[in-house]
């Protein structure tokens, strides 16, 4: 299938932001800051605690103004002005991770919190954007490529950080911790380099009618899309149910680093997993849009539902680095492809006009989702001292998705 160019702007930008993806909320900085909190005398189990706890926080604040500033972006050229503040916003304060001093680890967490609300905010109007660039015929091929470029960019950006952290930081030109806040600097020019296309030519083709104030008008569009909510109840069942599911699809990303060192796996190896897991799901992201045209949206992402639930059960006997492969490539083989599937079938059901403001809604259900499954690991990681028994504690949140959007989906939507 052909993209067009505004189709490919926009596939780019989740290769751009994919560094801060992998390098900052997957692979180097929990490392990184589980070293300099155990420095400071933190204990292992608390410090995976606090960094569930901050991934919490950090998409609380984006999660709660998410539909206001959906409802902001649908005026007539509105939506790239929000891209562009809140992608400026991440890559500020991701270069700012670099600059913290070692000691202010605190510190080091209030930066990467402010970077989370960067990054979240700015895949809010990049997700919104699917509706401008993308029929519903479409969506689902150019939603899926846009997951497998993405993953495909986070394979080339975190090779160059292990060129870095295999020749002990170039030959010793930097620290081990330098090599981490490298990897931070990396991950910003990343996103300014291949996000620029969007950012700049970014067109946005449905709107709403202007307003001589668009705050108040947004609050009274937002108010009379909750008072009529009912006209949208498939709509509204899909939220529900993504809300639980998609909460394990993130808390598996964002913890699966801390949970690997809590196992004893050295940091060396986790980088060499988390790479082959990126590769993995390149080119599974693009199968799940194949399967998807074949077999209908619905049942992949049923597919995907189940696939999650059996790992989250795996994980109860996570005890060797094999364990930790099996679990790790099984992630690799449906992340992408469920997230992708899922946008574009939210896609199909938005009243493309009002896009920006629907996928606020999406994203606030999946925000405070991953605000919850972080949360729930932290906990039942400190109540047992397992992280294992946290990570399979999200089963029940698979289990309760699947059911939901089993029964209340619509074959017509998708095939």
């Amino acid at each position: 299938m052909k993209f067009t160019k505004q189709q490919w702007q926009w596939i780019l930008y989740d290769w751009a932001n994919s560094g801060y993806g992998i390098l900052v909320v997957t692979a180097v900085l929990p490392v990184y800051f589980k070293a300099v909190a155990g420095q400071a005398g933190v204990k292992a189990a608390d410090s995976t605690a606090l960094w569930g706890y901050a991934n919490s926080f950090g998409t609380l604040v984006i999660s709660l103004l998410a539909p206001l500033l959906g409802a902001l972006a649908d005026y007539p050229h509105a939506k790239k002005r929000w891209l562009n503040f809140f992608t400026w916003l991440g890559i500020i304060l991701t270069i700012g991770l670099a600059l913290v001093p070692i000691k202010l680890w605190k510190l080091l967490l209030v930066v990467y919190i402010g970077s989370i609300i960067g990054y979240s905010g700015g895949n809010l109007f990049y997700d919104s954007f699917l509706t401008d660039v993308a029929n519903n015929d479409r969506m689902d091929r150019v939603s899926s490529t846009g997951y497998s470029m993405g993953y495909l960019g986070g394979v080339v950006v975190f090779i160059i950080f292990l060129v870095a952290e295999l020749t002990n930081g170039f030959n010793g030109l930097l620290t081990s911790y330098g090599v981490a806040r490298f990897s931070f600097i990396l991950a910003a020019i990343w996103w300014i380099i291949f996000g620029w296309p969007l950012l700049k030519d970014g067109r946005q083709h449905y709107s709403v009618e202007n307003a001589s104030n668009p705050f108040i008008d947004s609050l009274r569009r937002l108010r009379k899309t909750l008072y009529h909510i009912n006209q949208y109840k498939q709509l509204t069942w899909f939220l529900v149910a993504y809300f639980f599911y998609i909460d394990g699809v993130d808390t598996i990303f964002t913890m699966a680093t801390v949970i690997g060192k809590d196992l004893g796996i050295k940091t060396a190896m986790l980088m060499v997993v988390l790479l082959v897991v990126q590769l993995i799901a390149v080119p599974f992201s693009i199968l799940y849009g194949w399967l998807a045209d074949k077999f209908s949206t619905r049942r992949i992402i049923i597919l995907g539902i189940v696939i999650y639930f059996f790992i989250c059960i795996y994980a109860l006997r996570l005890q060797t680095l094999t364990d930790f492969w099996i679990l790790a490539i099984l992630v690799g083989t449906s992340q992408g492809g469920l997230q992708a599937l899922s946008r574009s079938y939210f896609g199909r059901l938005v009243p493309k006009n009002d896009s920006s403001e629907f996928f606020g809604f999406y994203n606030i259900l999946g925000k405070f989702s991953a605000i919850l499954g972080p949360f729930i690991v932290g906990l039942v990681t400190q109540w047992t001292g397992k992280s294992t028994v946290g990570a399979a504690s999200l089963s029940i949140l698979f289990a309760i998705g699947f059911v939901i959007f089993t029964i209340t989906s619509s074959k017509s939507v998708n095939d």
